[in-house]
């Protein structure tokens, strides 16, 4: 869900009237072009962004800003900001960036290389100000920062404004020449630069002893400065103020800020103190807190502004403006104090009509901070399920897990659905410990209330999440045990719960292998998902149609459907369905022996399997990466890889790739002839296709038989088309191991017709050379001869593996024409009546006769129709 952008975060502070120009600080960040991080860090009021602010409005490089606050610690919202921040300089910034931060969790790497990959063709070169950076205390936030920094495109420089060093690499950027410090022995006013403040920009005229004293006392410090010369505009001995005025910063800030107040009139302090509580405000907002007849909130603020009274516009047309931070810090700590001394008004009734407020601008992740510092819980957990969207969402999820991490365990038992949106929270965050603990006490708690239709349909909620957490182990039957009691519980008009519940249903069908029963699921997933808008769910379960067709044997509508999931998910941002659909054609394209292509594929699954969390996609992703490798012969790095891959599935408890993995193993082993190796595999995970491949190799074909057989039962009677093919494939191979090629024909022909319209490829070519003899002599229509001559081809320009041995040789082809002339004979016509059916001279079907002899190696024309009935050329 795209995070709603405040659009005054990204305006570059405007330079202040009559402000000091600082020269040579903009000379030395002017002349440090080649770093790629500008850091300037120094305690609150030391210049930095009025710095950054002047040398934007003389600099000819682009600059982009964001202002940075406690709720950016949010990853998601963060680099939302980041990216539309860029945008403002280079609106040809593509959005997929964006799609990949609204991702839960976000995927913030891969946004980051798409942003990178992006600004490195960009011509102009931009700068990018995070001011505040110290606000930030998320270490995801400066792990990513880190890799932006690592591979830091030349057309972005980037420049931090804080309070206290990052938590970057700083050490390793300067080591390497690519850092440019400001520190607050660089920021510091000189004696030349603080009298110019003080007698031009303050309009003070003190004298040189007096400027020397001040900027003595203050050691430079701007905010210090700027402090005093308010105070001493209504002092009239100015000279024994300074004599007087000593300290550190935190006593000189507070004494001169309670300076600064007491010179306000009671209406000035009062609009002060109530407005201390905004991290940003408007004069609408500032008349719902603040009760004053002669001047409105928009009157005030401007003449806050005009009064030099520490007070930040945040845009141009000076509707939004903040409290400088020192001076928001010490209006809070009075407000305190002025609040316990008067019983008219409290804190927390002023938070309630802030969010009052902010609601019903529709701003309701600041209305839900507000309520929640009201300790208002059950305004703050209304605000939480949003007007359309929850707000963990919209980039609101450690606000509200800070927030419920704070609730005591009486209040979240007074209110279940807290314990159940504290669930959600956590599991939309990847965190799945503890999840299970709370759900429970969302039950325990449940107990203690009357059943309440609100509360039934919390009951479906919790298993709703249960069901979730069981998908990610794959995990059937608790799939299907929690998703039926969710919709048995869920509301009618969930919808949200109940698309996504239905598709639950119809992925665990799929792992149990009830086919009939998933498609059935995954329609009706989709049907509910289009009616209702859950885009997400229908995306999700269009990839679940996609694997049906695939195992079904439909290639080619099985690839439609995965690349049209592929243009939904590109829209969503959803990992799980990108790497989904790019494996279904890795898949498809591997069996289409289009190597290149299916490459392609994984690697790009591969990429959206590393975004996620506690599923099994990555191993997946190895197993077809193990197959690629090993239709290339090269065995060495297959084998390895597979090793990784079970060594991951063993210690995430993956219970679908094993067996996998396995059969890629055995193929493996037989093609290194290590034939005592695959049994064992083979028997370890009971896989019956890959133990008739051992017993092939062990020249046991009858026993390979006696495998297959009743695995292609089963595969027919579950229409599992995808299991039948592969097994009738084997059971050719077996029967004309045994020398009924008949039999092995009657079995492979059907094989190949049905095989044709779908371009198998790699299914005939997995079997190595001892296919090869069958496919040669297969007695086909021309249409279907074309087809199993495409796959001939191969084994002509690509080096096939020997799995099993040899079959006994088969006589050399017949040619079409010969085949015709046989069959006739097979139905008792003389020569002389073949010679009138089929228009040719006597010469010539006497010469094809000895030719079918010589193939057949036979000398009569009984012993060719025996012959030919037993290798099945008689069969059509």
């Amino acid at each position: 869900m795209p995070i709603p952008i405040l659009a005054t975060k990204l305006h570059i502070p405007q330079l202040r009237p009559n402000g000091v120009m600082r020269s040579h600080l903009i000379q030395r960040l002017d002349a440090a072009s080649h770093a790629s991080l500008n850091l300037i860090s120094a305690p609150a009021g030391f210049g930095k962004s009025s710095l950054l602010s002047a040398w934007h409005a003389t600099s000819q490089r682009p600059m982009a800003w964001l202002a940075l606050d406690e709720r950016d610690n949010d990853p998601s919202r963060f680099f939302s900001y980041f990216v539309h921040a860029l945008q403002t300089l280079i609106p040809t910034l593509s959005s997929a960036s964006l799609r990949l931060i609204h991702t839960q969790p976000p995927a913030i790497e891969q946004a980051l290389t798409n942003l990178i990959n992006e600004l490195s063709v960009v011509g102009s070169s931009v700068s990018l100000v995070l001011d505040d950076y110290h606000v930030i205390e998320n270490h995801a936030i400066d792990q990513a920062l880190s890799f932006l920094l690592e591979h830091l495109p030349a057309s972005l420089r980037l420049i931090i404004a804080t309070r206290e060093d990052p938590n970057l690499p700083l050490a390793r950027l300067r080591a390497r020449g690519q850092l440019h410090e400001l520190r607050s022995a660089d920021l510091r006013f000189s004696l030349d630069e603080a009298q110019l403040f003080l007698n031009q920009a303050m309009g003070l005229a003190l004298s040189p002893a007096d400027v020397a004293a001040l900027e003595n006392r203050t050691e430079g410090w701007i905010a210090g400065l700027q402090l005093a010369a308010l105070s001493m505009q209504q002092q009239t001995d100015r000279s024994r103020f300074i004599a007087s005025f000593s300290g550190s910063h935190h006593f000189v800030m507070d004494y001169l800020l309670e300076e600064v107040l007491q010179q306000q009139t009671p209406a000035v302090q009062q609009f002060l103190l109530q407005t201390s509580i905004l991290n940003r405000m408007c004069g609408s907002l500032c008349d719902a807190l603040v009760s004053n007849g002669t001047n409105s909130g928009q009157q005030m603020l401007e003449q806050l502004e005009q009064a030099n009274m520490f007070i930040v516009p945040l845009d141009h047309e000076r509707r939004w403006y903040r409290y400088h931070h020192l001076f928001g810090e010490l209006l809070r700590q009075r407000l305190q104090r002025s609040l316990a001394q008067q019983a008219t008004t409290s804190l927390e009734q002023l938070h309630i009509q802030a969010s009052i407020w902010f609601e019903a601008n529709e701003l309701e992740l600041e209305a839900f901070e507000h309520a929640a510092a009201a300790n208002d819980t059950e305004r703050a957990e209304r605000l939480i399920e949003g007007k359309r969207v929850p707000l963990q969402f919209q980039g609101a999820l450690l606000p509200i897990m800070a927030w419920l991490q704070a609730l005591p365990t009486n209040v979240l038992n007074q209110r279940p659905s807290l314990w159940v949106t504290a669930a959600a929270v956590w599991l939309a965050t990847g965190q799945v410990n503890g999840i299970e603990q709370r759900l429970q006490a969302a039950e325990q708690a449940i107990d203690q209330h009357p059943l309440t239709p609100k509360l039934h349909d919390l009951i479906g909620r919790i298993a709703a999440i249960r069901g979730t957490l069981a998908l990610s182990q794959n995990d059937a039957s608790q799939i299907i045990a929690q998703s039926k009691r969710a919709l048995e519980y869920l509301a009618i008009d969930n919808l949200s719960f109940r698309t996504s519940t239905v598709w639950k249903l119809g992925y665990a069908y799929q792992l149990q292998g009830k086919r009939s029963a998933a498609k059935q699921a995954y329609e009706q997933a989709i049907s509910i998902g289009q009616r209702s808008g859950n885009l997400v769910t229908v995306v999700l379960a269009s990839i679940g149609l996609g694997n049906l067709q695939e195992s079904n044997n439909q290639l080619k509508l099985a690839a439609t459907t995965y690349q049209q999931v592929l243009e939904a998910s590109r829209q969503l941002a959803l990992p799980a369905a990108n790497c989904g659909a790019e494996l279904g054609l890795a898949r498809i394209y591997y069996q289409w022996n289009q190597l290149d292509q299916a490459e392609q594929h994984y690697q790009r699954a591969l990429q959206a399997a590393q975004l996620l969390q506690h599923t099994d996609r990555e191993v997946a992703c190895y197993v077809i990466k193990a197959r690629l490798l090993i239709a290339q012969n090269q065995l060495d790095q297959a084998s390895l890889l597979l090793e990784q891959a079970s060594a991951a599935a063993h210690q995430h408890r993956h219970t679908t790739q094993p067996a996998k993995i396995a059969a890629e193993q055995v193929r493996i082993g037989l093609m290194r002839g290590q034939v005592q190796q695959a049994s064992q595999i083979a028997q370890t995970h009971q896989i019956p296709i890959s133990q008739a491949q051992v017993f092939l190799a062990q020249q046991q074909p009858s026993a390979a038989l006696a495998l297959l057989q009743p695995a292609l039962t089963i595969a027919q009677t579950n229409s599992w088309h995808d299991q039948s093919l592969w097994i009738k494939v084997l059971q050719s191979l077996a029967l004309a191991a045994l020398e009924d090629y008949a039999q092995a024909q009657q079995v492979l022909k059907p094989s190949l017709i049905s095989a044709e319209p779908e371009g198998f490829v790699r299914v005939f070519l997995d079997q190595g050379q001892a296919i090869q003899n069958l496919l040669s002599h297969i007695n086909l229509t021309t249409s279907s001869k074309n087809y199993v001559n495409q796959i001939l081809a191969h084994f002509t320009t690509e080096r096939m593996p020997q799995l099993y041995p040899t079959t006994p040789s088969l006589p050399e082809m017949l040619s079409q024409r010969e085949l015709e002339i046989l069959s006739l004979i097979a139905q008792g016509h003389s020569n002389q009546a073949i010679c009138q059916q089929l228009h040719l001279a006597l010469d010539t079907v006497k010469g094809h006769n000895r030719r079918i002899f010589e193939k057949l190696q036979v000398q009569r024309r009984t012993e060719a129709v025996a012959r030919a009935r037993e290798l099945g050329l008689l069969n059509q």
